[in-house]
């Protein structure tokens, strides 16, 4: 009995000692976290040192100036100035001066048809008026009393026809200009008329000296129709014609188009046709030219609308002096529908909304300021603002997603 009593207390003893080393290992270990735990904190966190960096960031200035609304609307491309050349006479193509897509002055000579038949019928019809000028005149000289016909008269009048005709022979024989030419004829014509001697317009008419001017006329009128030349600047296209060929009267021979100023026909919803005024503003986008944007201004306003479709067409001027626009080429026009002129404004980027009211972020000495605003008119690019900025602030545009209030920032480009 006495052995089993001293076996328990053994026993206990032994546990107790057991006991007593483990509890002193776990307080040592214990004391070895709250170590490490003290040393953690007191070293810096990632997010501590992320948020004390400088966070770049970009900026715009809140400015003062118009507010536009826009409308938009799609269009299509095409040119008042569009002509298709043809020919009045008929003759043989001498001379072919143009080529596909070239650019042309207004008066420049495009085609030219062989001239000799009508240069040749121009002089037949020039002998005949002069002819019968020179009857009518002469005639009326004979019938005067002997006494007013003197030697003198007579032998000016006969110096000037020799001048005259020898004009006329330098002239066919490509001696003498045609300017040239006809001033001789002028001053014979001017003789024979200063000498007195004049018919009315019966006498005149009776022996054919009229109807010899009217196909005078007649005659240079068609020379001058065998050379083509452009009515006004633009591109040639669609030629018709080749050299040598023998066309006939009313023959297409090219067209010419002006690509300088166009006009866009675009389709505005009935319902917003009251906002759109003549002399407003246009942008117009091409898929040709993406980011690029072209500048028009609304030139009329249709006093129809298409039953169908329920919009009314309005034409955009543009210019286009470097050609890169083309008739028939599909735009997106943006016309300006309201102006609010001097308003603050701000670009639609740096407006956040936090419980459910607008703001902003001012950059101020390196530091980003919340700022709560009240905002009026906006289009997709500005909003006005009424309070809570002032004009020339730096507001941030990039980068203010997950700032807060007072957050260091450094301002890039």
């Amino acid at each position: 009995m006495k052995q089993r009593s001293r076996r328990l207390i053994i026993f206990l003893a032994v546990l107790a000692i057991v006991a007593a080393v483990a509890g002193l290992w776990l307080l040592q270990k214990s004391a070895r976290e709250d170590n490490k735990a003290a040393r953690e904190a007191a070293k810096p966190q990632a997010s501590e040192t992320q948020a004390s960096a400088p966070l770049p960031v970009k900026v715009a200035k809140a400015r003062v100036a118009d507010l536009e609304k826009r409308i938009k609307s799609p269009g299509e491309v095409f040119t008042e100035r569009k002509i298709i050349l043809k020919s009045e006479v008929k003759g043989v193509l001498k001379k072919l001066n143009i080529r596909e897509g070239q650019q042309v002055r207004a008066g420049e000579i495009l085609v030219e048809l062989d001239d000799a038949p009508y240069r040749l019928k121009l002089e037949q019809e020039e002998a005949a008026r002069l002819k019968a000028l020179s009857e009518l005149l002469l005639d009326r000289f004979f019938q005067q009393p002997e006494a007013v016909r003197n030697n003198e008269e007579i032998a000016s009048l006969k110096k000037a026809e020799e001048t005259y005709l020898q004009a006329e022979k330098a002239y066919k024989e490509g001696l003498l200009s045609q300017s040239d030419w006809e001033r001789a004829r002028r001053e014979y014509e001017l003789a024979l008329i200063g000498s007195g001697l004049k018919r009315d317009e019966i006498i005149a008419a009776s022996k054919g000296l009229t109807q010899a001017e009217v196909n005078v006329k007649i005659a240079r009128m068609e020379l001058d129709k065998t050379r083509i030349t452009a009515p006004f600047s633009g591109i040639i296209t669609q030629i018709k014609v080749a050299p040598g060929e023998n066309i006939g009267a009313g023959r297409e021979i090219c067209t010419l188009v002006d690509l300088s100023q166009l006009k866009i026909e675009a389709k505005v919803l009935e319902t917003l046709i009251g906002k759109i005024k003549v002399g407003r503003e246009a942008d117009v986008r091409f898929s040709a030219y993406p980011g690029k944007v072209f500048k028009g201004q609304v030139a009329a306003i249709s006093p129809l609308v298409s039953p169908t479709e329920r919009t009314c067409s309005v034409f955009i001027h543009l210019d286009n002096p470097s050609g890169e626009i083309k008739p028939g080429m599909h735009a997106e026009v943006e016309i300006v529908s309201d102006v609010f002129p001097g308003r603050l404004l701000v670009p639609q980027a740096a407006v956040l909304v936090r419980g459910g009211r607008p703001l902003v972020f001012v950059v101020e000495n390196g530091l980003a300021k919340w700022r709560y605003i009240q905002t009026g008119e906006e289009n997709e690019q500005y909003v006005e603002v009424l309070e809570g900025v002032s004009e020339g602030e730096q507001v941030i545009t990039e980068g203010h997603m997950t700032l807060a209030h007072d957050s260091p920032v450094r301002v890039i480009d």
